[in-house]
């Protein structure tokens, strides 16, 4: 059998969340940064968060405006 075959394996691997909680597990990653965990995340708090990625909730906002404001028709 070959030997050397399988990555390297940290016991102490960090997880790092944007909230500023770090989980510390076993992994083939040393450092691992996360953007939501379970000490932020709605379902696990109870409280509603708004995640906006890349301004996704404006871009949504503008789209029904635009198709809730009433269309003008063009006649030739």
């Amino acid at each position: 059998m070959k030997t050397d075959t399988h990555p390297k394996y940290f016991q102490n691997a960090q997880i790092k969340c944007a909230c500023g909680n770090i989980i510390k597990i076993g992994s083939v990653k040393e450092k691992i940064e996360i953007e939501i965990c379970s000490n932020c995340h709605p379902f696990f708090t109870g409280n509603e968060k708004l995640i906006d990625t890349a301004g996704r909730v404006e871009r949504f906002k503008a789209r029904k405006a635009k198709a809730d404001s009433p269309k003008t028709s063009k006649k030739k």
